[in-house]
């Protein structure tokens, strides 16, 4: 079964990878800061970054395997959600 670190390992690997745009790294480093809020219930904080990562995806500049990377952290996050 899937959990928020292993969402987190993959945010962390595409944070890494210089070959993503510095905005996109921004906002992925926004979505790790929200999953690690334990201040918040999990599934408020799981759809707040599935709608960050939602907005990620549209970047035009973002590359493709980042893209996938991104959609395979939202269905990480939506089988931990259900």
């Amino acid at each position: 079964m899937a959990t928020v670190k292993d969402a987190i390992l993959v945010i962390d690997e595409l944070i890494a990878d210089t070959n993503i745009p510095k905005n996109v790294r921004l906002k992925l480093e926004e979505a790790k800061n929200e999953l690690n809020n334990t201040k918040v219930e999990k599934e408020i904080r799981i759809g707040k970054v599935v709608a960050i990562m939602d907005e990620i995806s549209i970047d035009i500049n973002l590359p493709i395997y980042a893209r996938t990377k991104i959609w395979n952290i939202v269905s990480i996050l939506e089988s931990i959600k259900r």
